[in-house]
């Protein structure tokens, strides 16, 4: 019995020497430390935000109108833009038609400030109507909704008859409204469809309307949206046609991203 015992725990520790001497010892990995996850390059150009007292444009915008003149524009014909000018604003002169910037863009973050006069009149659609649109394709809705209902999906700050508002941010008549929209420009496959549509984010007097919403194509009146493949597009401004008093503007600019 002694004899199988000793030979029992013999055999189990030339085993356990086998096995040790199987198993590899790996270096261990090296402790990390805060360093290991920094970079510091290539560092983010400096840009000095606008005065707030001013609502100035921030250092590296390009300034598409700063209550002057409107050289940075054109009538969609070409011809000069016919706009009035005033005080520092700019106010639609239904008689001339749209106006564009002579400059394209593609991807950018775009700052206006609008207003509906006092004195307005007229309801739903026919109640200080105009649009923003990007790239000249896809329209952000401008029109006075303070306790106007119109549809909902052609209200302030909708992607016009694709996405309502999130919420009503309007500040009533005489008091300016001010727009910042991010847009993403659209990515076009060799057939002429979305490889990648473009996207917008809406914010009005500081809230957001549009949360990156995806748009769906050309923002049609009568039908539905439209895919037309397109390169860099102007800012166009709307001169609708409705009979209330005309809307103004003052401190316009973009960067482009």
């Amino acid at each position: 019995m002694k004899k199988r015992i000793f030979l029992s725990a013999a055999f189990m520790m030339a085993v356990a020497i086998v096995a040790n001497a199987q198993e590899k010892k790996y270096p261990e990995q090296m402790p990390m430390k805060p360093q290991m996850s920094e970079y510091w390059t290539p560092q983010p150009k400096i840009v000095t935000p606008g005065d707030q007292k001013t609502s100035g444009a921030p250092s590296d915008a390009i300034i598409l109108f700063d209550g002057k003149d409107l050289s940075a524009w054109e009538q969609t014909n070409g011809e000069p833009a016919g706009w009035k000018v005033k005080n520092g604003v700019m106010t639609v002169d239904k008689s001339k038609g749209d106006i564009r910037t002579k400059q394209e863009f593609g991807s950018y973050q775009l700052h206006l400030e609008w207003m509906v006069p006092k004195t307005i009149t007229g309801e739903s659609q026919s109640r200080g109507n105009s649009g923003v649109y990007m790239q000249g394709k896809y329209e952000v809705q401008i029109l006075d909704c303070y306790k106007n209902e119109t549809y909902v999906n052609g209200m302030t700050g909708s992607i016009y008859k694709q996405y309502p508002p999130l919420v009503n941010a309007m500040r009533k008549p005489g008091e300016w409204n001010v727009y910042d929209i991010i847009y993403n420009a659209p990515v076009f496959n060799a057939n002429g469809t979305y490889k990648v549509r473009p996207t917008v984010t809406v914010i009005q007097n500081g809230v957001v309307l549009q949360n990156n919403v995806e748009i769906l194509g050309t923002t049609e009146y009568i039908g539905f949206p439209r895919v037309q493949p397109h390169g860099d597009g102007p800012i166009i401004l709307q001169s609708h046609g409705d009979p209330s008093e005309p809307i103004s503007f003052r401190n316009i600019w973009i960067r482009p991203l």
